[in-house]
């Protein structure tokens, strides 16, 4: 089974394909909206390559990791893009989806709240994953949305 993680920032989404049968990173790319494009085909554009990517890969559970309510700073094309993944996700095939903030995708990946962000900066080494230390942060968010994917 295929499972996909996202994570999003204004201008770009991050994506990881984990495969549960091989224990192993399938893809990590970044689609990166195009600057000319106003906000609403910005969000069409998002969603459509959210939707090929499921189709592609033939997803079958994905998580997205969400901006956390306490952010100091919220940024509004963040919020507006995972809306739209969300709204993604509910209209693919996908036979499950989470999206979770950092305590939730923790939990489902099966490490403490404490250890996740020392993983994300890169701080601590992930053994699960093959070449953790060449990923950066957002890529290791959606590895580890992917990777909690697979308990949803």
């Amino acid at each position: 089974m295929n499972t996909m993680g996202i994570r999003a920032k204004p201008g770009e989404v991050t994506f990881a394909i984990f495969n549960t049968e091989s224990q192993a990173l399938s893809n990590v790319e970044t689609i990166r909206v195009p600057k000319a494009l106003p906000t609403p085909d910005a969000l069409k554009y998002v969603r459509n390559n959210i939707l090929d990517v499921i189709r592609e890969y033939n997803i079958s559970r994905a998580g997205l990791r969400i901006t956390e309510s306490t952010a100091q700073s919220m940024s509004v094309p963040r919020i507006e893009m995972e809306g739209v993944i969300q709204e993604a996700f509910a209209s693919s095939t996908l036979s499950s989806y989470y999206c979770g903030r950092i305590a939730t995708i923790a939990a489902r990946v099966g490490i403490s709240r404490a250890d996740f962000k020392p993983y994300v900066k890169g701080e601590r080494s992930f053994e699960q994953v093959e070449n953790w230390s060449e990923l950066n942060p957002e890529e290791r968010e959606a590895v580890f949305a992917a990777l909690g994917a697979a308990n949803v």
